[in-house]
């Protein structure tokens, strides 16, 4: 274990010893707040990129402009997506690594416990799980004003002789722009899966190159989806980052951001792909350096 290793398992375990909120059943989803099962799926349509520009900012201080998505690394696999009519997701969520403000939306996968809870806050109001409680194949797909999220199932097992999954890949569309968190993935995609992922503008990525997927799986899982713009996250410190980084052979630009926060539109997006390092608020810098 590395010493960087050594300290998030020190941070992780004091945050869950102050103790979490009593456990609480999973709300329930309403028709009358979210759409299930939409007609289309704009992030399989191929929209049309444009120019790049990017616009920093903090999160929480300012509400999101129109055809705009503010991404916060609040730690870990949690990040914090937010849309112009003010609907938030969180990701990958566990209850004590979690944003400032209340996410109307949070997803989860049961790797492990620092990527789900089952002490859900009442204010949270729709939980979408990874996996099945039932032990079958999570289905997911809702759309609350103009954010819309669904999941591609991954990690698949046999159990007691059924099929199940362990994991989901959650696709997120707002303003135009598709995001996909693939949350505690183990293996490269299939072609089948690749398709059912669709074109992304933004992919979420582990890269601590063994709890999850080795560094070349991460980089093969790149190259198959072909994002504008690769977010790392699950990785411990600046040994690993450097070591993911080096895998990936000067094949994209790399950005050190100094930022914890993002917000950006279409116009945004690189022509390719790109990896933009944020920062952790969980751990801070990790390490890592950073431009304005």
């Amino acid at each position: 274990m590395t010493i960087n290793r050594l300290l998030i398992t020190v941070l992780l375990a004091s945050i869950v010893s102050l103790g979490l909120p009593p456990l609480l059943p999973a709300p329930v989803l309403s028709d009358g707040l979210a759409q299930k099962r939409p007609q289309s799926r704009v992030c399989a349509l191929g929209l049309v990129n444009k120019a790049p520009h990017i616009q920093l900012a903090a999160a929480g201080i300012l509400p999101v402009p129109k055809r705009h998505v503010r991404i916060t690394f609040v730690g870990h696999s949690t990040m914090l997506i937010e849309s112009p009519q003010g609907v938030s997701v969180a990701t990958d969520y566990n209850g004590f690594v979690k944003p400032a403000k209340w996410p109307d939306i949070v997803t989860m996968n049961n790797s492990h416990e620092t990527h789900f809870t089952e002490s859900i806050d009442p204010r949270i109001k729709f939980v979408l799980r990874g996996w099945d409680p039932n032990f079958g194949i999570a289905r997911h797909d809702i759309k609350v004003k103009d954010m819309r999220v669904y999941n591609v199932p991954t990690n698949f097992t046999i159990w007691d002789g059924k099929k199940i999954n362990q994991n989901s890949i959650f696709i997120i569309e707002t303003a135009q722009l598709c995001l996909a968190h693939v949350g505690h993935l183990h293996h490269v995609l299939t072609d089948n899966q690749t398709i059912k992922v669709g074109r992304i503008d933004i992919l979420f990525l582990p890269i601590d190159g063994a709890y999850t997927m080795s560094y070349e799986e991460a980089g093969t899982v790149i190259a198959k989806v072909r994002p504008k713009i690769v977010i790392p996250m699950h990785f411990f410190g600046l040994d690993e980052g450097n070591m993911f980084t080096r895998t990936l052979k000067g094949a994209y630009p790399i950005k050190y951001l100094k930022r914890t926060s993002i917000m950006l539109n279409r116009k945004d997006l690189p022509k390719s792909t790109e990896i933009w390092f944020l920062r952790e608020i969980l751990t801070g810098s990790l390490g890592f350096g950073g431009e304005d």
